[in-house]
């Protein structure tokens, strides 16, 4: 009974609405990307993670999750990866976005949140290495992907961190602006 007045709180039309405008607003901005190392132009950056982030600590990290998800889906007829590239990312933003967003539910303010995305940053980084290497380049490359790992590995690294980073400090410049309007909404 407990978990089904939950899932009723979870799932009201006004918060299906808002995941609903968090993920449309997530797909359409992450049309918009671009790669920053030219030795890897596969590694494109794009800040549709902004809006998932955001909903995470608007909503809850489930529905970060979901928004998450719901962009990835959308974003594979229109991709090039044929589903892999779409599956990473759904690993590595939700590794992402569920340690600040978990953490906000508990504790708000800057002196919590800016260690919770660092942390956040760090471990969607992580992730991002072990999807590279264990699920988009096997699937690429076959036999070669553990060389060409090998050479793009701090590339990589540098990438996700960059990407991280800069969709925390976007998020920390618009949530609280975009909270205070949400509140509005009694959610």
């Amino acid at each position: 009974m407990n978990g089904e007045k939950k899932s009723k709180r979870i799932f009201t039309t006004k918060r299906i609405t808002l995941m609903a405008v968090f993920t449309a607003l997530a797909y359409v901005v992450s049309l918009i990307d671009f790669p920053i190392f030219p030795a890897t132009p596969f590694l494109k950056l794009d800040f549709g993670n902004t809006f998932i982030l955001l909903i995470g600590f608007l909503l809850g990290p489930i529905e970060g999750v979901i928004v998450c998800v719901l962009k990835e889906l959308i974003r594979i007829p229109t991709g090039s990866t044929g589903g892999v590239g779409e599956l990473a990312n759904m690993f590595v933003t939700s590794a992402y976005i569920l340690l600040p967003s978990i953490l906000y539910r508990y504790k708000k303010g800057l002196k919590y949140v800016i260690p919770a995305l660092l942390g956040g940053c760090l471990l969607g980084t992580f992730v991002s290495l072990i999807t590279n290497r264990f699920i988009n380049f096997p699937l690429y490359m076959g036999a070669g992907a553990e060389a060409v790992f090998k050479d793009t590995f701090l590339f990589i690294l540098a990438f996700n961190l960059i990407k991280t980073l800069a969709i925390s400090v976007l998020t920390l410049l618009l949530y609280k602006r975009l909270s205070n309007f949400i509140k509005g909404l009694k959610l």
